[in-house]
């Protein structure tokens, strides 16, 4: 970092884009916006950056009036131009990292983002990758790649990795409060990246590389993927068994040192935590090692929906129906509470395997209110009406937003599948739980 960088910072001089206004582009642009910078968020989607010029937000984690204001002082806007990124001293890239169709590294948004960039640079700027991806992608994908085009290193150009670690929904960690890592290039680049995240994150932890910072990120997120998939298989043992794997995890949770609390459910959902181990297994592949821990948690996790159908089946049959002549009614789509993100989420493919099967399904979902189905045709969510759910003969609980009452929810319905223990012990007459009453 060269003095004059330190000093536009902490005059607010320094002029910020955002490559992407997604879930991770518009809270960090906020958040910068709010500390005193001119932040420009740099987006494909006319749509999107009409709503945000409107003052408007299309996501749940940050209010309109937030939005509104910074627009209105002109400390935020949004554009289509990429020519804007000529006046950046620095771009954060936030930008879809999917797989392809054969679960490889899908790296063109990221790409198609250093395109524009490397057309559009001024000289000196920082750029930031905040997207998940795989150990290296810095090095090789932004740093290599402008150096083969005459560019230098902390002259020309800066570069770090700082992983995303949004959690949309989750109102307690935030992008003030939640740490967050950096790697540089070069100390020069490190040291630049954590003097701009110091100004509006509380806990930068600066780490050796830019690998360092990536591989940070799979770990947090195959972690999870690991041991969500490992309670899943207890989950199923349990049934088995005729154990209840809740009051067992519970149980077990009561140990101060040497556990951690994972609970089932229908499947994985959401852009990571499905996404984030096929990133590493496929590095891990490309060096000639086989990671089967992360190959066989795929697998459990991905069995999941096809196991609650068949408790589906198993609960309707103690009913004596069958599941071709029954109406099945989803509870939440989303793939986690309180959001309206169907990506990946278990509750799409639980739809499809249903369907299959000749059920009448519907669905209730009061953030994810309509979805595109395997066959093409959009599907609606039925109005949030508590004495029609007496209509089905199965209703499934898969997620529950704040504002649906599951307790009425249940009241009201014939039957339930509980796949995440909403309901404990409570309307065990007609329940049958993920995890426990195996012998129906």
């Amino acid at each position: 970092m060269k003095p004059q960088h330190k000093v536009q910072i902490e005059n607010r001089t320094a002029k910020i884009t955002i490559m992407g206004l997604g879930y991770v582009g518009l809270p960090l642009a906020v958040s910068f916006a709010k500390a005193g910078f001119s932040v420009t968020g740099y987006d494909p989607s006319d749509k999107k950056v009409a709503t945000i010029n409107a003052g408007t937000s299309d996501i749940s984690d940050i209010p309109s009036e937030s939005v509104n204001e910074l627009v209105a002082t002109k400390k935020l806007t949004a554009t289509t131009d990429e020519t804007t990124i000529k006046q950046a001293d620095i771009i954060i890239i936030c930008v879809p990292t999917p797989l392809t169709a054969s679960f490889e590294p899908d790296m063109r948004f990221i790409e198609s983002a250093m395109t524009t960039i490397s057309a559009n640079l001024k000289e000196g700027a920082l750029i930031v990758l905040e997207s998940t991806t795989y150990p290296g992608t810095t090095r090789e994908v932004i740093s290599q790649d402008l150096e083969k085009q005459g560019l230098r290193i902390d002259t020309d150009f800066f570069a770090a990795y700082s992983p995303e670690r949004v959690d949309p929904g989750n109102k307690r960690f935030t992008v003030q409060n939640t740490p967050k890592v950096v790697g540089g290039i070069t100390e020069a680049s490190k040291d630049y990246a954590v003097n701009i995240y110091d100004q509006i994150i509380n806990q930068v932890v600066p780490v050796s590389t830019t690998e360092i910072a990536e591989m940070s990120k799979l770990l947090e997120n195959t972690f999870r993927s690991v041991n969500i998939a490992f309670i899943n298989e207890m989950a199923m043992l349990a049934e088995k068994l005729d154990i209840n794997i809740w009051e067992t995890i519970d149980a077990a949770a009561t140990k101060p040192f040497g556990f951690m609390k994972f609970t089932p459910g229908p499947g994985i959902g959401g852009h990571c935590i499905p996404l984030d181990p096929m990133y590493l297994s496929w590095k891990a592949k490309s060096s000639n090692f086989f990671s089967r821990f992360i190959e066989l948690s795929q697998n459990v996790n991905k069995s999941m929906p096809e196991h609650v159908v068949g408790k589906a089946m198993m609960a309707l049959n103690k009913e004596g129906k069958s599941l071709t002549t029954s109406k099945v009614l989803l509870v939440g789509m989303a793939y986690k509470e309180n959001i309206s993100d169907l990506r990946e989420s278990p509750a799409l493919d639980i739809h499809t395997l249903l369907t299959k099967q000749k059920a009448s399904v519907d669905f209730l979902d009061t953030r994810a209110t309509s979805f595109i189905d395997h066959e093409k045709e959009i599907k609606q969510s039925i109005p949030l009406e508590y004495d029609r759910i007496a209509e089905y003969d199965l209703v499934i609980l898969l997620t529950c937003h704040e504002d649906m009452d599951v307790t009425k929810i249940a009241t009201n319905a014939r039957a339930i599948l509980d796949t995440k223990n909403f309901l404990g012990r409570t309307f065990a007459d007609k329940t049958t739980a993920l995890g426990f009453d195996a012998n129906l």
